[in-house]
């Protein structure tokens, strides 16, 4: 399993080219353009392999000319429309997605408590007990999201 917290010999620039260029061909099957400011953020999200808040891409993605918050938040909602860019909701923070789960509902992630690492797991049998339950219930899911915090592997070492 990988976690975005790079291992040793990581090559970074190879990975993140990797999910640049999963992002412009999921676009382009989609027939959705990767607008600059889409790509920039989704850019900065690629390198920093941690969640990060809207106002810290704001920072990274502007330098000089920080562009408006709006202009951030709508790139944000359409990389995590597309299945790009996940929101880890106990930290309102952003990540680049790093795994090519489709539209899979449901995602689960493994957060360090300790360097602040995000893993993603895949759901498999979760998901599958998950929406049987919620249909049982008389419940569609749109999206659900899982957050397990604990300590890595890394940090335990």
């Amino acid at each position: 399993m990988d976690t975005v917290l790079p291992a040793p010999g990581h090559d970074h620039v190879r990975c993140a080219a990797e999910t640049l260029s999963h992002a412009e061909a999921h676009c382009a099957a989609r027939g959705e353009r990767l607008t600059a400011m889409r790509r920039r953020v989704l850019e900065v999200l690629a390198a920093s392999h941690r969640p990060l808040g809207a106002y810290e891409i704001m920072e990274r993605v502007g330098g000089e000319h920080r562009p408006a918050p709006i202009t951030v938040y709508r790139a944000l909602d359409f990389l995590r429309a597309a299945g790009l860019v996940h929101r880890i909701e106990s930290r309102n923070a952003f990540l680049a997605c790093t795994h090519n789960h489709g539209d899979d509902p449901l995602v689960v992630f493994l957060i360090c408590e300790t360097c602040g690492a995000v893993d993603e797991l895949p759901a498999g049998p979760l998901a599958s007990a998950l929406a049987a339950a919620a249909r049982e219930a008389g419940f569609t899911p749109r999206l659900s999201v899982i957050e397990v915090t604990g300590t890595c592997a890394n940090c335990r070492s």
